[in-house]
């Protein structure tokens, strides 16, 4: 399969093509987990100055979306400050084209530009392509962290980000 001409750049999380997305997101979360065991940032979290959100466009459509959260220093991080991968969802029908690879890696090169040097994330164990991704990326298993409930269904991830 051929990969298609993408760009990657920032966008507001309340456009159109966005939302749909982030929809299309939750839809398929809701079929994994509990609401109580979904933790999804909304529209409003995402547009708070400690979030970049970004999105791979094929021309004038929006075909994948992810955020990084600038977190503080915590005991469970070592006393560094982070970011926080969220969000993360590439349109289905274009998965497997490295779409959502290239968005971690520009989400990563915000971290870095903001002397960021740690990358964590959770996602669910149900989510194998999104494990899959995170894996392939060099993203190591951790402890939880961020306050998130160590529940059997989400796995925990970090990268170092110090080249």
């Amino acid at each position: 399969m051929s990969t298609p001409s993408i760009t990657i750049r920032p966008e507001r999380p309340d456009h159109p093509q966005v939302r749909e997305l982030l929809r299309q997101l939750d839809s398929f979360l809701a079929t994994l987990y509990e609401p109580e065991d979904n933790h999804i940032l909304g529209e409003l979290d995402l547009m708070q100055p400690d979030v970049s959100f970004l999105v791979a466009t094929h021309g004038q459509r929006i075909v994948g979306c992810g955020a990084v959260r600038r977190r503080a220093a915590e005991a469970e991080t070592a006393r560094r400050p982070y970011g926080e991968v969220k969000r993360m969802m590439v349109d289905p029908a274009l998965r497997g084209q490295r779409i959502g690879a290239r968005l971690l890696q520009a989400l990563e090169a915000v971290l870095r530009g903001d002397g960021i040097h740690q990358a964590l994330l959770e996602t669910g164990a149900a989510q194998t392509d999104a494990v899959r991704l995170y894996e392939r990326s060099g993203y190591k298993r951790r402890a939880p962290f961020g306050g998130y409930p160590d529940n059997g269904l989400s796995v925990f991830y970090e990268k170092s980000l110090l080249q």
